[in-house]
C-alpha cells in the first residue's frame, strides 16, 4: 500500500507517518506545500525521509494561491460571519488539489492528512479530496487514533520521533493570506490575547505615532498597485502584510461557529486581507447601483460560508463566480486609506466607472435635483405604513378616505 501524506514538519504529521507504517504497512510520501507561511520546507523535508518516509515533494504554489484563490476571495469580499478573510480556509482545497495530483503520478492507493475530529479542516480536505478522485482512500490518524496530546508525544518517544521544544503554546496556522492563532489561554474567551500571540502585527499601542496613507489601485475587482506602483498580486500582498501590520491593524478577534457545530474563540492576524477588503467593498459602493449592491452582499455571503464549508469544488460556487465577475468589470479606480495605531479608514476613492454624480448630491446652488418631487415620493413611499397604522386604530384621515 502506499500512502501520500499532507506533511507540515509538526508532532501530528510527524506521528502519522510512523502510525501508517505500522497500521497499514504502508509506504509512506509526504507533500509540504509553500502557501507563505514563512517557514523551513527544507527541515520538513529532512525530517519526513529521516522518519522513513520514500520520498518527499516540496510544492512552492504562492503564486497559484495569490491568484487562483485569495484573489476570488476578494472579488467576493470573502468574509465568514463578516469577520474572518477565510485564510486558512482557502489554502485547503489546494491543497487537496496537489495531495490528489501527486497520489495519482504516484499511483497511490490513499491520502492522509493530520487533521483532528473537532475542526474545519477535517471537512474542507475529506470533501475535496474525495470530488477530485473518489477512489482514494483518506487516512486521518489523529481523528481515527483518538489520542490526546500527552499520548500522542508519548507515541513519539517510544517510536523515536523528534519533539520541538515549541516556542509558545500556541497552535498555529498561516499562509500569505492570514495568521491563524489557537490554543493555550485563548481558549479562555475571557482572556485578552497576550501579546506573545502575535508576529506580523504590531500592537496599536506600539504602532508609529504619525499615520500612514496608502494608495490602492484596482483594476476588475483586484488589486494591482499601491502608490501607483504596479505589483504582481504576490508582491502586493507581501507588501500590505508589512504596511498593515506595522501599523497595528489586522487583528480579528471572535467567537466563530465551526461546520461541525462547535463554538470557537478564534484569533487571526491578517493585516493584508483587512485593508484590501476594506478598499474592494468601499470601491464597489462607488461603482455599483443600490440593487447590485444589496444582491452582491447576500451572494457574497453565501459564496463565503462555502468556501469556509469546505465546499470549494461544489458547482454553486462557480455559478456564484459568474455573477461576481459580471458585476466586476464596473470595479476599477483607486482608494486612499489612512492606518493609525490599529484603526483603519477609507479617505477617498475614485473610479472612471463611478455613479457618483456632484451635481445631484451638493446642497450647493448648483444642484440640478429637484426637491419638489421630494414630497410625491413621501406619499407613495409611506403609504403602506400610513394605511397599516391607521387601520389599526380604526380610523382613516380625510384625504385617504375620499
Amino acid at each position: 500500500m502506499k500512502v501520500v501524506l499532507a506533511y507540515s514538519g509538526g508532532l501530528d504529521t510527524s506521528v502519522a507517518i510512523k502510525w501508517i507504517q505500522e497500521k497499514y504497512d504502508a509506504e509512506v510520501i509526504t507533500l509540504t506545500l509553500d502557501l507563505g507561511q514563512e517557514e523551513n520546507l527544507d527541515t520538513a523535508k529532512e525530517k519526513s525521509l529521516s522518519l522513513g518516509a520514500i520520498k518527499h515533494y516540496t510544492m512552492d504554489v504562492k503564486k497559484e494561491f495569490a491568484s487562483d484563490y485569495i484573489f476570488p476571495s476578494i472579488k467576493a469580499n470573502g468574509l465568514y460571519e463578516g469577520k474572518y478573510p477565510l485564510s486558512t480556509a482557502l489554502g485547503r482545497p489546494l491543497i487537496a488539489e496537489k495531495l490528489v495530483e501527486v497520489a495519482e503520478n504516484e499511483d497511490a492507493d490513499a491520502v492522509a492528512h493530520g487533521c483532528t475530529g473537532k475542526g474545519n479542516d477535517q471537512v474542507r480536505l475529506d470533501v475535496s479530496i474525495k470530488a477530485l478522485n473518489p477512489n482514494l482512500r483518506i487516512i486521518a490518524p489523529v481523528r481515527e487514533w483518538g489520542l490526546t496530546r500527552d499520548q500522542e508525544m508519548q507515541y513519539a518517544k517510544e517510536k523515536g520521533v523528534p519533539i520541538s521544544v515549541k516556542k509558545n503554546v500556541y497552535s498555529i496556522d498561516q499562509n500569505l493570506w492570514g495568521r491563524s492563532i489557537e490554543s493555550g489561554m485563548l481558549e479562555d474567551a475571557t482572556l485578552e490575547p497576550p501579546t506573545d500571540a502575535f508576529e506580523w502585527v504590531t500592537m496599536p499601542e506600539d504602532a508609529p505615532d504619525v499615520p500612514t496613507y496608502i494608495k490602492i489601485g484596482f483594476e476588475n475587482g483586484l488589486p494591482t498597485s499601491i502608490d501607483d506602483v504596479e505589483m504582481r498580486p504576490l508582491q502586493l500582498i507581501s507588501k500590505l502584510n508589512e504596511i498593515a501590520g506595522r501599523n497595528g491593524v489586522g487583528i480579528i478577534d471572535h467567537i466563530e461557529d465551526r461546520l461541525v457545530g462547535i463554538k470557537s474563540r478564534e484569533v487571526y492576524e491578517c493585516p493584508a486581507a483587512t485593508v484590501i477588503l476594506e478598499a474592494h467593498k468601499e470601491l464597489e459602493k462607488l461603482v455599483l447601483n443600490r440593487h447590485q449592491l444589496e444582491f452582491k452582499r447576500y451572494v457574497d455571503d453565501i459564496w463565503s460560508r462555502l468556501v469556509y464549508n469546505g465546499l470549494w469544488l461544489d458547482p454553486l460556487r462557480a455559478n456564484i463566480d459568474a455573477f461576481i465577475d459580471s458585476t466586476q468589470t464596473r470595479v476599477n479606480g483607486w482608494v486612499k486609506i489612512k492606518l493609525y495605531k490599529g484603526a483603519l479608514r477609507v479617505t477617498g476613492r475614485s473610479s472612471s466607472s463611478s455613479l457618483y454624480d456632484f451635481s445631484l448630491a451638493t446642497y450647493s446652488s448648483s444642484s440640478v435635483f429637484n426637491q419638489k418631487y421630494a414630497e410625491g415620493f413621501i406619499e407613495f413611499w409611506g403609504l403602506p405604513t400610513r394605511v397599516a397604522s391607521y387601520k389599526a386604530k380604526r380610523i382613516a384621515p380625510a384625504q385617504e378616505r375620499n
